[in-house]
């Protein structure tokens, strides 16, 4: 609280909060480009073998049409099929007379060995069509983008921990710098192994720009806009799914297309060594001159500069005297598991944030599923997190948070699994069933972010978000392998996901409800709340019992 206060003597939310805000909501969006960028950087167009020729029926007046028909078999569904060809010619089959089911048996078949025609109508050039990554290397596309999630998640461990050693202001510019580089080399890769390396150190910067974007954004807000702050970059970010929608319409080759979407990152770093570092970091670490001069610089951008003056050292240190002392004391990570609450609370979380990331990736990142343009199905992904986050905060301020992020992981799973039993054919209807569940998964992320902060202690905050950013990010990672399984059994992924979905709704049941509770600042204060309230569920229970008989008394 004492900062907060420093901070509204610099002038609260005042001209360098809107600015700053404004600077750091810019990369957000682009953010949901390089998270949804496989969508259309290796969507996979029809294909078939490469059709070969006979010398012996070269002087015919063969339309390509023909050479299809004697050079690859058709499915159950009379498409052709895309990984097999015929090991001899049925010329045969442009007899008027012939039907495919005729000798079906003697028509012996191979696995196409000299590359495969691609319809490029759609997509001219994606990852898939120039490296092959079709048939039997089909799953080298969700593996490239299961590393790019490995990136994001180890660079959420290793950027985390250096933003606690050199500041948010230096790692972030860092994080720029890195994703634009990256991305842009990206473009440029000439193999399919230096693509996923580069993907993966731009996975490595998307979480360093995030979380000290993150910790900048709450340490220059005032206490009572947070909220607002954080639904704001909320909506950012699913304009930013607006943006790729219409980009990747526009832009049909991958490299130019993710050239476009890296480049402004370069803009971004330039404009960052205007930030100011986080003054509540410099306190911590010691640095309470530097942490005054920063003071002193919002006071003056915020229009406050005989306020600002006022600051000194000694006034920094008597306001941010408990902070200080909380900052002394040593946490680690097995703090959240050494008590019955917390144990229960960090449990549960890590399914929450698991399957929250699990399922919305499994969703989001197979667009091309529904047998609708995946431009389409973009633009309607991102339009429903507008109602979706909408809704989620009255039921949040209203209903609480608990039946919130029950509810909504709950009706996720059930829309997932519903898709099991809709005709592939049925394109629209499996369509609305997908956007429903991926509206109930976004407003699932809005929670869980606000009640995740609220749940932990003060002294094990950052430590417990950082854990349920572990738990997410193995989500996202492992998300993209659990699609192979539909090589196998085609309904496989959707069960996995649904039921992930719906067991971390009944885990999210068992959590504390924290509406109009205030924070809990150390974990004393989780177990005695833990325990007042199951006391309060005794006495309730205990009054309703003895009420009873008195009822039935009256009502004989």
């Amino acid at each position: 609280m004492s900062f907060a206060e420093l901070l509204e003597q610099a002038g609260g939310m005042g001209r360098f909060q809107i600015v700053y805000a404004a600077l750091l909501a810019f990369p957000v969006l682009m953010m949901a480009s390089h998270n949804l960028l496989q969508n259309f950087t290796a969507a996979t167009p029809e294909h078939h073998c490469l059709v070969h020729h006979d010398t012996d029926h070269e002087n015919q007046s063969l339309t390509y049409e023909d050479l299809l028909k004697v050079s690859i078999p058709t499915d159950g569904k009379q498409q052709w099929e895309e990984c097999l060809r015929f090991v001899n010619l049925q010329w045969w089959l442009l007899s008027p007379n012939a039907t495919t089911t005729v000798n079906r048996t003697e028509m012996e078949t191979e696995l196409c060995s000299d590359g495969w025609t691609y319809n490029r109508s759609i997509f001219p050039s994606t990852i898939v069509t120039e490296w092959n990554l079709v048939c039997a290397s089909r799953s080298l596309k969700q593996m490239a983008q299961s590393l790019y999630m490995a990136g994001i998640l180890l660079g959420g461990i290793v950027f985390g921990g250096l933003s606690d050693r050199f500041g948010r202001r230096s790692i972030i510019i860092w994080g720029y710098l890195q994703m634009a580089v990256m991305g842009s080399a990206t473009a440029f890769a000439p193999s399919f192994s230096f693509y996923c390396a580069f993907r993966f150190l731009t996975g490595m910067a998307f979480s360093g720009i995030v979380l000290n974007g993150v910790s900048l954004s709450v340490e220059w807000t005032p206490t009572k806009m947070r909220a607002i702050m954080g639904t704001l970059y909320g909506y950012v970010y699913t304009i930013g799914q607006f943006i790729l929608a219409g980009v990747a319409y526009l832009i049909r080759d991958w490299r130019w297309l993710q050239l476009t979407v890296s480049l402004p990152y370069f803009i971004s770093f330039f404009y960052s060594w205007w930030f100011a570092e986080s003054a509540r970091w410099l306190v911590m670490v010691g640095k309470q001159d530097q942490a005054v001069k920063e003071l002193k610089r919002v006071a003056r951008m915020n229009g406050k500069k005989e306020a600002g003056d006022k600051l000194n050292v000694e006034i920094l240190r008597s306001k941010m005297k408990e902070e200080i002392a909380t900052a002394k004391s040593n946490y680690a990570v097995t703090d959240l598991v050494r008590t019955p609450t917390m144990r229960r609370i960090s449990c549960c979380l890590s399914f929450v944030w698991f399957s929250t990331t699990f399922a919305y990736y499994g969703l989001v990142m197979d667009l091309q599923a529904f047998g609708v343009s995946i431009y389409v199905v973009q633009m309607i992904f991102g339009a429903v997190d507008f109602p979706a986050k909408t809704i989620s905060v009255l039921t949040i301020s209203f209903i609480g948070r608990r039946s919130t992020q029950s509810v909504s992981l709950i009706l996720a799973g059930v829309a997932i699994l519903a898709n099991i039993f809709i005709p592939q054919d049925m394109e629209i209807l499996r369509t609305a069933f997908a956007v429903f569940g991926k509206g109930c998964l976004a407003a699932s992320f809005n929670c869980v972010y606000l009640y995740t902060g609220e749940l932990y202690p003060t002294v094990l905050r950052q430590t417990g978000m950082g854990f349920s950013n572990t738990m997410a990010r193995l989500g996202g990672m492992i998300a993209p392998v659990a699609k192979m399984t539909g090589e196998y059994v085609p309904f496989l992924p959707l069960v996995i996901y649904g039921v992930a979905a719906i067991v971390s709704g009944t885990a999210a049941a068992f959590l504390p409800e924290t509406l109009n509770v205030p924070l809990r600042e150390s974990i004393e204060q989780v177990e005695i709340q833990s325990r007042l309230q199951k006391d309060e569920k005794k006495q309730t229970k205990a009054l309703l019992s003895s009420t009873k008989p008195e009822t039935e008394k009256v009502a004989s």
